[in-house]
């Protein structure tokens, strides 16, 4: 069995979280009798399971992900994200696609700027989609242990796509934790809300750059974007200003790291009677209301975000994550020098 040299050394190297209960044929022979019990054809089945093995890389790179993040400084995680060479490369991109945008922002209400950031941000506008096998991947997840739930539901949309012809068996790589395509979906947000940006009556998020961009202008509308809003602003709080008056009394029911460092929701003349400044843009009307976020705690950076800000942290459920789209979306529409000599 090829398996069984790989999965013993990988048994081997676990840390204190343990092995898996089963190996991973019986697991494999459980996971299929179950799937067949929750409705997936057989022969789907038969299809995307051949030839499936542990991955150890898979399940070390998943151990390498802390439960409880360590001191992290947003303006350090941002300088690396909004490199020159990001914001150029997505201006090119944002003129390059600029109908199909225009069009995107017409049906879905998410401006441009906000899809290409996320592009940006989540593959480097296609360069960088991920080399494993998604499929693999999701198995040796689902089999390790860790979040068994979470990647055999994310496994069963998976074998779903490749049943259904969605994708080929072949082409279906992508990140380590099963996300692919230029958008980095997971197969089930693929399932729910993958679209046809180009016109040819498919939803290839892995050769179409088109559909990929539908796709997250279809997701973050599925989410509550509201257009003519925006995502919110950077501020500079009143001296002396204590975060703990404007606290919110809602207790978060998931992305909940994240939103408890959220205050609660205020109109925008509340928190200018207060004295927060822009210096760096206009503040929205009046009655828009606005959530006070200081990624690094009291007394840093700090940003004021609307609703539409939500629908960034469900993509992706990080305030660093987030506000680097924002920003990086602000990056890319901003007036930039004309090249010398123009």
């Amino acid at each position: 069995m090829r398996w069984l040299p790989v999965a013993i050394g990988l048994l081997l190297a676990l840390p204190a979280h343990g092995a898996p209960a089963l190996s991973f044929p019986d697991w494999l022979a459980e996971y299929r009798a179950g799937a067949e019990a929750r409705g997936l054809d057989p022969r789907w089945l038969d299809r995307a399971l051949a030839g499936l093995s542990p991955q150890p890389r898979v399940i070390a790179l998943d151990r390498a992900q802390p439960d409880t993040p360590g001191r992290a400084i947003f303006s350090d995680y941002l300088a690396r994200q909004l490199s020159p060479d990001r914001i150029a490369s997505g201006r090119a991109r944002l003129a390059e696609r600029g109908h199909l945008l225009s069009r995107l922002e017409r049906t879905h209400g998410v401006p441009g700027e906000i899809l290409v950031a996320i592009w940006g941000m989540e593959t480097s506008y296609g360069q960088v989609m991920g080399g494993f096998d998604v499929l693999s991947a999701l198995a040796t997840l689902a089999w390790d242990g860790r979040r068994t739930a979470l990647f055999t539901r994310e496994l069963d949309a998976a074998v779903r796509m490749v049943g259904e012809g969605l994708v080929s068996r072949a082409r279906f790589r992508g990140s380590w934790a099963g996300a692919f395509g230029h958008s980095q979906f997971l197969p089930s947000s693929y399932l729910r809300y993958a679209i046809d940006g180009d016109g040819d009556g498919r939803a290839d998020i892995l050769e179409s750059p088109a559909d990929a961009l539908a796709s997250i202008a279809n997701y973050l509308k599925q989410k509550g974007w509201a257009p003519g809003v925006g995502w919110g602003l950077q501020v500079l709080p009143p001296p002396g200003f204590d975060p703990a008056t404007v606290a919110s009394a809602d207790e978060p029911e998931s992305c909940v790291r994240p939103l408890k460092a959220h205050s609660r929701f205020l109109p925008a003349r509340a928190w200018r009677a207060m004295g927060f400044t822009a210096p760096g843009g206009a503040w929205p009307p009046d009655a828009v209301e606005l959530s006070l976020v200081q990624p690094d705690g009291p007394g840093t950076a700090a940003f004021l975000t609307t609703r539409n800000y939500r629908a960034l942290l469900a993509y992706n459920c990080s305030n660093f994550y987030a506000l680097s789209v924002a920003l990086l979306a602000d990056a890319l529409r901003a007036p930039h020098p004309a090249p010398d000599g123009a």
